[in-house]
């Protein structure tokens, strides 16, 4: 006994047209080009997505963190503060903070003249001793501009919390903060 579209042992025969051929060749190609597309992946890797460049300069021109939504520009001493000042919180994520001061980009932190010691990019050349050696006012990688008209400029300065410049509300004031007197006797309070 003979079945059309069967074997003589009773199996299935599917018969094949040249559309069905057609239809099975592409699904191979398109098997083979996606075999390949993951062979290239696992090979080569997924390309690294590109940084996001967060420099910028606040409202007051301190070196700042641009946060996600492209506008809001924080200090770069409130970036891992433990404080969420972006909106989306991205000043605070594990990644960045995680290594202080190896996982901070490089433009928000000043390293003092002892490697060991680093500050907040936007404390340098704010008037203020915080390296503790007064390398973040007057040394030569600091690039400090002279005292402002709010500033005095001292040869050297007793007081310790001001290195090169002392605020002018010291001037005549009693108490020597110049190794010179010169905030005593030359300076004034309000500037010329």
């Amino acid at each position: 006994m003979s079945f059309q579209g069967c074997y003589k042992d009773g199996s299935m025969c599917i018969p094949c047209t040249r559309r069905c051929l057609c239809i099975s060749a592409i699904s191979l190609l398109m098997v083979g080009i996606i075999v390949v597309i993951i062979v290239l992946v696992v090979t080569v890797g997924i390309p690294p997505s590109t940084t996001v460049n967060r420099l910028c300069i606040t409202t007051s021109n301190l070196t700042g963190f641009l946060c996600d939504d492209r506008e809001t520009c924080i200090p770069a001493s409130q970036v891992c503060d433990q404080r969420r000042n972006c909106a989306n919180g991205e000043d605070e994520q594990e990644s960045l903070c995680s290594d202080l001061p190896n996982s901070l980009p490089g433009h928000l932190i000043f390293y003092c003249s002892k490697p060991k010691f680093w500050i907040y990019a936007d404390k340098r050349c704010n008037g203020m001793n915080d390296c503790g050696d007064c390398s973040d006012e007057t040394a030569t990688w600091a690039n400090c501009p002279p005292c402002g008209p709010q500033w005095w400029s001292c040869t050297m300065v007793v007081f310790h919390a001001y290195c090169a410049c002392i605020p002018r509300r010291f001037c005549k004031d009693g108490i020597q903060h110049c190794s010179d007197w010169s905030d005593e006797y030359i300076c004034r309070r309000e500037a010329v």
